[in-house]
């Protein structure tokens, strides 16, 4: 658990705790729910529902949300996610807006890396400072199956430009999938090791638009070190620098590899995680039934006060897991695509 005092240099600070004692200290924020690909574990294949463009949130608008939240409330890192966030016209000139928050720490992006090429140089600029790519496969077959569309090649150069552009740090995500991704595992981690980058696998989650998720889907995180193993060698762990970062960090031979067992090691108790959707709305878990929507209230001139005691009514308000695991479990209405990574 972090310590209150931690935010001292805060003036009339508000932290945004749960009814369990989680603080929360990290903000997803989607920017868009559209995209340019049709991932299978994500979206629809076809006639997705997008919000029409003038129920986003405005860049101002948002700026004026995460500004309150890490001045006030004590956020100290913001990922900016969709959708794919990269399709939102003029993402630079936000990224320019919020880097200099004071006290912001870190400002992070999550992508597909096909926009990449064009728009990798011109983020770092503007004071992005880490990025995750998504990258599932190798293969443009087992891409268009996944994604419904071609583009791997716009991917891998997306990455190669990343590499260039001199962020912090870049991380690849690949979605463990039974059936598709055991027989990338150890080519993705070679892949990542020659280019000096991290990879992390993430168990499958019950976050696709079709609803067809089902628990035997999943290659767990055992299966995938198992995998891994024979391939490279011994299996070390590598200690959490910090208790709510959820991907487990691995040695395995010469390669770093992270896992993400949001599935079969949920990590639900260490949470410290808020997300604001595209059309404005405050989820307080990925998972949730419920959000809290405050986009009207705040094109009518709401008080910053007001506004952060509809953020903490909503943060006070979240369960104590997950529950993918319960018998009773249900996804949520929304899918991934609209509620942002």
């Amino acid at each position: 658990m972090e310590d209150h005092k931690q935010f001292k240099h805060f003036s009339k600070l508000s932290p945004l705790i749960d009814s369990f004692g989680r603080v929360h200290t990290s903000l997803r924020l989607s920017v868009t729910d559209r995209c340019n690909i049709r991932c299978t574990y994500c979206m629809p294949e076809s006639n997705p529902v997008f919000f029409p463009k003038d129920q986003l949130l405005t860049f101002e608008e948002m700026a004026r949300v995460c500004t309150l939240l890490v001045e006030r409330c004590g956020i100290r890192d913001i990922r900016i996610t969709g959708g794919e966030p990269l399709v939102r016209k003029d993402l630079a000139k936000f990224i320019q807006l919020i880097s200099v928050i004071p006290h912001l720490q870190d400002l992070s992006l999550t992508t597909n890396g096909i926009l990449l090429t064009e728009n990798a140089h011109a983020l770092s600029r503007a004071g992005l400072k880490r990025l995750n790519i998504s990258l599932d496969t190798l293969s443009e077959d087992v891409f268009q199956r996944i994604t419904r569309r071609a583009g791997l090649d716009r991917t891998l150069r997306g990455i190669e430009t990343a590499i260039s552009a001199g962020f912090d740090s870049i991380k690849l995500n690949a979605l463990a999938i039974r059936g598709i991704t055991e027989f990338e595992v150890c080519d993705l981690v070679q892949y990542a090791s020659e280019n000096g980058l991290l990879i992390r696998f993430i168990e499958y989650m019950p976050l696709d638009a079709d609803q067809n998720w089902r628990r035997n889907n999943v290659l767990d995180g055992d299966e995938l070190l198992s995998i891994l193993g024979k391939k490279f060698g011994s299996i070390e762990p590598i200690p959490r620098e910090d208790p709510a970062q959820p991907a487990e960090a691995f040695l395995v031979g010469e390669h770093r590899v992270g896992i993400i067992r949001s599935v079969t090691h949920p990590f639900c108790n260490q949470c410290n995680r808020l997300r604001i959707t595209a059309d404005g709305a405050i989820r307080n878990c990925l998972f949730a039934k419920d959000e809290t929507y405050f986009k009207s209230q705040l094109r009518e001139g709401i008080s910053d006060d007001d506004l952060i005691k509809i953020i903490q009514s909503c943060v006070s308000a979240k369960a104590k897991s997950h529950g993918i695991n319960h018998a009773s479990f249900q996804p949520p209405d929304r899918p991934m695509y609209a509620i942002g990574g």
